[in-house]
């Protein structure tokens, strides 16, 4: 009984062995535009897996070709289509380092960037990824300035920008929420002095305001006040900050003075 078991065991083993054998892919050496326009049928189709192996078999088969150095561009977008953003990184890097002169080289750095961005994770995560695209991005504005790309990388790099001073925005209120307000200080006047030009500026002005009130540190916290009447005299934050500082609302005034008297009679105070 124990021989007959290990014959069965040994049958069932070389039929799996024979099984996974005659399911392997059998190596076929094609046309390379054949398999170019096949890979290409396939990125049409949505079958962007697919496609992107289709494209590396172009350069495994005919790696001095000239449809060579097109596949592997044309794989790196498949896998970015697929959504497979490491993928994309590792065969835009490749083809950017065997292929600086090449005319599409401006598309490469672009569409690495672009594999960043897609990456991009809500500001309560990580931001190791967000700060790549910023820089992705930043190479694609100095290094092809006037190209056709240019344009929406700076777009997509400011939001990139705000995206990173919301992260500290957001690692600041919890330091001020939890009464660590020196931590808090830090991260606020980081947005202050590193992302000027983000939207949330005006709001960390206000938290510097609420932190140096909250240890007592009054000439900060005018000075602070003072920045914020100064760029944002009109906005929410800065009515915040003047009522904090001086115990009035200024909403209540909003009614009885114009509007350039309302913000002069404001910054007087600061």
């Amino acid at each position: 009984m124990r021989k007959f078991a290990l014959y069965a065991v040994v049958a069932v083993g070389a039929f799996a062995l024979i099984s996974c054998s005659s399911k392997k892919e059998e190596y076929v050496e094609r046309p390379v535009d054949q398999i170019y326009n096949k890979a290409v049928d396939d990125l049409q189709n949505g079958l962007n897996k697919t496609a992107a192996k289709g494209f590396d078999e172009v350069e495994r088969q005919h790696p001095y070709s000239v449809w060579a150095t097109k596949a592997q561009l044309m794989s790196a977008y498949a896998y970015y289509q697929a959504n497979d953003y490491d993928q994309a990184v590792i065969a835009l890097e490749r083809f950017i380092q065997l292929h600086p002169g090449s005319r599409d080289i401006g598309y490469a750095y672009y569409l690495k960037a672009l594999s960043y961005y897609e990456q991009i994770t809500d500001v309560k995560r990580d931001q190791s990824i967000t700060q790549k695209a910023m820089e992705a991005l930043d190479e694609v504005i100095k290094r092809f300035p006037d190209s056709r790309y240019s344009r929406d990388a700076r777009l997509k790099y400011d939001l990139t920008r705000d995206h990173l001073a919301g992260k500290e925005m957001d690692i600041g209120r919890y330091y001020e929420g939890k009464a660590m307000y020196l931590a808090a200080i830090n991260r606020f006047k980081s947005v202050v002095e590193n992302y000027q030009t983000t939207t949330h500026v005006p709001e960390a002005l206000h938290r510097l305001v609420e932190c140096y009130t909250a240890l007592g540190v009054t000439e900060e916290a005018r000075k602070a006040a003072a920045v914020l009447g100064y760029n944002f005299p009109g906005s929410e934050w800065y009515m915040d900050s003047y009522q904090l500082a001086t115990g009035q609302d200024v909403r209540e005034k909003t009614e009885q003075r114009g509007f350039f008297g309302r913000n002069f009679g404001w910054m007087a105070i600061f």
